[in-house]
């Protein structure tokens, strides 16, 4: 299935690109986060399993064991703090 993924703040800084389209076989969003990771370098430093990394689906938070579905899209990021 191909989806739609988007990288922001420190996450797209380190990957060098805020979004791209890829195929995927990945049935959840842990699936698919393991998958970027076992791309290696900046992808596996960057959504590494001992970072907090928050994820969304279609523009709404989701816990990492939501199924994926053709046409799909991911968002990346770390947690955000203000002042």
């Amino acid at each position: 299935m191909k989806i739609q993924l988007r990288y922001f703040a420190s996450i797209r800084e380190a990957l060098g690109h805020g979004a791209e389209t890829i195929d995927t076989q990945a049935a959840s969003l842990a699936a698919l986060r393991d998958e970027l990771i076992a791309r290696g370098g900046a992808y596996a430093d960057a959504l590494a399993r001992g970072r907090a990394v928050r994820v969304a689906l279609n523009q709404a938070m989701a816990d990492e064991g939501a199924a994926l579905a053709d046409g799909a899209e991911v968002g990346f990021f770390p947690p955000v703090t203000g002042g």
